[in-house]
């Protein structure tokens, strides 16, 4: 049984992994398992626990974009949110919805499938497509993007990027990176494609993290509510500059060093299991 202490100091280390990697294209999964097997804390406690800190970094996305999150059903506070594009059209709910479904349908349809390939193989093996995913898109991203802002996006390119997603079922491949890559090879901006996927990140997560929750809240005690909140408040703070640190760098920067860190996790990941 671990101390009281000791089990905060993991709360906290493991809430500044999730904020940190889960919505940069480099698997939060995979870091988790590495990061978890380290510091001895495995099982189906830990899985709960990595189900509840990410809320903490949901809630940093709707803190960085809730005009937009709002916006998208009708509700404006003070001004509506300045286009992002040409101008010539306007990001909505069926943006998201169209996003959604693909992944949505295969998630309940293959749910059990998916909850066992969570093993270290399998993350490793994703680690290494999606660092390939990652490095095509770039290489094969058209010249002059489509859709250079949110708004200029079009139902169809939602929906193609809702079937990239499909590929993070694989536990390890990366939701950000999946969507992302799948944006810019429809032809959307790269800074349009990562805060699409940060917008399609609120109800995909909640949705995914409701139904783990739902599944796995008996193992859950009242003794746990420190270790929980602190690894929840950990995550949201450290997602918060996460996210917009991101967006910042990749103005500057393509996503390849990412990919080369994909492959280096995944190194990791072979070292420390097999």
């Amino acid at each position: 049984m671990m101390s009281d202490m000791h089990s905060l100091l993991i709360a906290a280390i493991l809430g500044v992994v999730e904020g940190l990697t889960e919505f940069l294209p480099v698997s939060s999964t995979g870091h988790m398992i590495i990061v978890g097997h380290l510091l001895g804390f495995e099982g189906e406690t830990a899985k709960t626990f990595e189900v509840v800190i990410q809320l903490g970094s949901i809630l940093a996305v709707v803190v960085m974009f809730w005009r937009r999150l709002f916006g998208l059903i009708g509700i404006h506070f003070g001004r509506p949110p300045q286009q992002e594009g040409t101008g010539k059209g306007r990001l909505t709910l069926i943006h998201i919805l169209l996003g959604m479904i693909p992944a949505v349908v295969l998630g309940l349809l293959l749910h059990d499938t998916i909850k066992s390939l969570f093993n270290p193989i399998n993350v490793m093996y994703a680690l290494v497509v999606g660092g390939f995913l990652l490095i095509a898109a770039e290489l094969l991203k058209p010249k002059e993007p489509r859709a250079p802002g949110l708004d200029d996006m079009t139902y169809r390119q939602a929906f193609m990027i809702g079937c990239f997603q499909c590929l993070a079922l694989w536990p390890g491949f990366s939701r950000s990176g999946a969507t992302i890559s799948g944006g810019m090879l429809v032809g959307v901006s790269r800074y349009a494609a990562s805060e699409f996927s940060f917008l399609l990140a609120v109800p995909m997560m909640m949705g995914a993290t409701a139904l783990d929750l739902y599944k796995s809240w008996h193992f859950l005690s009242v003794a746990d509510i420190p270790m929980f909140a602190v690894g929840f408040v950990t995550a949201f703070l450290v997602a918060l500059v996460a996210i917009k640190t991101f967006l910042q760098l990749i103005k500057r920067i393509s996503f390849i060093p990412f990919a080369i860190y994909r492959f280096v996790v995944a190194a990791a990941v072979y070292v420390v299991f097999f």
